[in-house]
């Protein structure tokens, strides 16, 4: 158990023993360095996912309904699924499990859970497996049996789209790359083997085949009937990327075969159009590097499509996106309506569904039911979830005080990432269960989901247009005033948490989540009903949670007992101190709140000036110095205060000025080492009635998200209070 007494860091090892250890610009460069080297901009992993009737569920369990895909199935028979996951890191990992049937879970080899009677009955509560998984490949295997009554089936996963949920990958050599799980038909004896590593199918099944079942491709032609079907005046759009000899010193001639009406583009500009079936041959003149093909291809009454010879000469073909688990050349996209206007452009970001003649379509392979798919497979670049939000802002503005433009890029490209891919994502997740990116933006049903990064997405996009960034701000904003359950009184809480002990309850964290995206929004809109809305919530929040005796706030009420928890967690304050800080910045002097909502600021204020600990830190438990000192409601405190001394909130600021430096130089002297990691930041919490849970049980990370960024703004704020002030850092 960590204590205020515990050091995280040999005084050696702390950012302050360095050279400049606590000028500020230099530990926001270490800090942002490291955490931007840690995390480098990879894009998404695009994989091929087959159709089949095991897919994942909202909640990012997969589903295997064996008695529908089977009905003939009987007692007695099993059927077998397999499939693999990637982890960088050692780690015990909790998976759900809903036993519809007898089932047997291997991993690696070796059984890990096998069903009771009453696991299997209609109605029993999923299971919690907790699994120690291993770096590198964890194979899984279901064995999936058949009760009596007929009973059978399961669901399977990680259980929980809020934090990053797996996504399983096919096993075996032949499928290498493909996403989702693969699986037998009903067995009457076992497995020869249970699997524990990837190898060829056959070897695991003998004679038994497996599920979903792979089109044989080798007579492909090209022939886009085999995909789109026969509909005379249709279209459809085929994209490779051809690659030139650098060698090479004439033109790249391309010749095959049409097969009705195709018109080919390079790199935007056409060079050959077929009128109808027939052989054609063209050059790509001047060509001197590689560029991408395009074959806008029409049905016709009997055929469509193309085939070009293998050969080109001076170039070979390649598919323009590395898709893993598809070793073939072209991509397809379509089918169109006949008056459509083919533009390929607009679709190779590989980041926009189309509009096709029966729905929106995205690209597909050559074979059918072999769809391309990304997927976000990083461990923070391009996610979307609160406290990236936080992260991201805190860099952002350290950019800014660095003038780093790199560091701007950065952000705003990891923004962009998730908002540009936003309307793909919703049509992912309805067309295969769940998205495979953006897996809370695509699915808002919290203020956790949408009000953090939210906020600072409007703040990224007034740096350069994002695409996707105004439409995800407006859905967010209407979630926010429409959707999100409110009380009678209109306060905001959450009816439904993710889990049963967070139902009926108001979180002070919330304030984070939903105020400065208001403030923001409001500006972005010009609509002053959204700083109104924010700064009634702000003062309904103070209502339930505001506890005057000790001028600090309770982390929770609890809707169903109409009482608050009385518990005085940090980092839950600190979201109310730097919401405070946000709305007191955004809303007009004249407004009617206004010195109400200053005069909460000054009151919380005092607070948590009281409580300040002898090292310049705040603890995890505010009220009690013998719990952890906490990196994150430190830093949100000294933000609070340092932003007060500089607009002159604060009637006495010499006390807050001293307690923002004194807290800047515990940071940089325990909590943060030379290498620019930091210590001591809680994880993500529950709730209790009780303080002896968040002192004992919820313990601390390194290098959370959580905190990383508002050390960033704490001392950006320091810097410019010391700035106004005449100070030097």
């Amino acid at each position: 158990m960590t204590t205020s007494l515990t050091r995280y860091i040999d005084p050696e090892e702390s950012m302050a023993a360095q050279t400049d250890g606590t000028n500020i610009p230099h530990v926001l460069t270490v800090m942002a360095q490291r955490y931007i080297g840690e995390h480098p901009p990879h894009g998404p992993v695009y994989r091929v996912t087959r159709g089949s009737d095991i897919r994942k569920l909202e909640n990012h369990t997969y589903s295997f309904p064996i008695g529908r895909i089977f009905p003939e199935m009987h007692a007695g028979q099993r059927v077998y699924a397999w499939a693999k996951l990637w982890i960088e890191e050692p780690q015990e990992f909790i998976f759900l499990l809903r036993c519809l049937g007898p089932v047997r879970l291997y991993h690696n080899g070796e059984q890990r859970f096998g069903s009771a009677p009453e696991e299997e009955a209609e109605g029993a509560p999923p299971l919690k497996l907790k699994i120690g998984l291993v770096r590198g490949w964890n194979h899984f295997v279901l064995e999936l049996g058949q009760r009596a009554d007929g009973r059978c089936g399961a669901e399977f996963g990680s259980g929980n789209r809020k934090n990053k949920p797996y996504t399983f990958l096919a096993p075996s050599l032949e499928r290498q790359g493909e996403e989702g799980w693969i699986y037998t038909s009903p067995m009457d004896s076992p497995l020869p083997q249970i699997p524990a590593a990837t190898m060829s199918e056959q070897v695991v099944s003998g004679a038994a085949s497996w599920l979903p079942k792979r089109a044989d491709t080798s007579d492909w032609q090209g022939r886009l009937e085999q995909l789109y079907g026969l509909s005379p005046g249709l279209k459809a759009i085929s994209w490779t990327s051809v690659r030139v000899d650098p060698a090479m010193t004439g033109p790249v001639t391309v010749s095959g075969i049409a097969y009705g009406p195709v018109t080919f583009i390079w790199n935007g500009h056409k060079v050959y159009e077929a009128a109808g079936e027939g052989s054609f041959s063209f050059n790509l003149e001047s060509c001197r590097r590689s560029g991408s093909l395009v074959a806008y291809s029409t049905c016709s009454e009997e055929s469509w499509g193309f085939q070009l010879h293998e050969n080109l000469t001076n170039a070979v073909l390649h598919s323009p996106v590395k898709v893993h688990g598809y070793a073939g050349k072209w991509l397809h996209l379509g089918p169109f309506a006949a008056d459509v206007e083919l533009r390929a452009n607009d679709y190779m970001k590989m980041d926009t569904v189309a509009a096709g003649s029966s729905g929106e379509v995205f690209w597909t392979t050559n074979e059918p039911e072999a769809f391309v798919r990304p997927f976000l497979e990083n461990e923070l670049f391009g996610r979307w979830n609160y406290p990236l939000g936080v992260t991201l802002f805190g860099l952002l503005e350290t950019s800014r005080l660095l003038a780093r433009s790199d560091m701007t890029d950065y952000v705003t490209r990891h923004v962009e990432f998730a908002t540009s891919t936003y309307a793909y994502s919703l049509w992912d997740r309805k067309q295969f269960g769940a998205a495979g990116l953006n897996n809370q933006l695509s699915h808002i049903d919290s203020l956790d989901d949408c009000g953090s990064f939210g906020a600072l997405a409007i703040l990224a996009n007034r740096l350069r247009q994002l695409k996707g960034a105004r439409a995800v701000s407006d859905d967010i904003a209407h979630y926010i005033m429409n959707v999100q359950d409110r009380l009678e009184d209109g306060t905001l809480y959450r009816r439904i948490g993710v889990s049963p002990s967070m139902h009926n309850t108001m979180w002070c964290d919330d304030m984070y989540m939903s105020v400065p995206f208001l403030c923001r929004y409001s500006e972005l809109s010009g609509d002053l009903r959204y700083v109104e809305e924010a700064s009634r919530q702000l003062l309904l929040y103070k209502k339930y949670l505001y506890m005057p005796e000790q001028q600090i706030m309770s982390h929770v009420y609890d809707v169903s007992s109409g009482k608050p928890s009385l518990t005085t967690w940090g980092r839950g304050n600190g979201w109310v101190f730097f919401s405070l800080s946000v709305l007191l910045q955004a809303l007009p002097k004249g407004h009617s709140s206004y010195k109400e909502i200053l005069r909460f600021y000054r009151e919380l204020a005092e607070g948590y000036l009281r409580l300040q600990g002898k090292n310049g830190l705040w603890h995890q438990v505010l009220t009690d110095p013998e719990s952890y000192e906490e990196a994150s409601c430190t830093s949100m405190f000294m933000y609070g205060f340092a932003l007060g001394v500089r607009h002159g909130w604060l009637l006495e600021p010499q006390a807050f000025t001293r307690a923002v430096m004194s807290g800047w130089n515990g940071l940089c002297a325990r909590v943060i080492d030379k290498h620019g990691n930091l210590y001591g930041v809680c994880k993500g919490s529950s709730w209790s009635y009780s303080n002896a849970y968040y002192k004992h049980e919820l313990g601390w990370n390194l290098n959370d998200t959580h905190g990383i960024g508002i050390v960033l703004l704490a001392g950006i704020e320091a810097n410019a209070m010391m700035n106004s002030l005449g100070m030097k850092s």
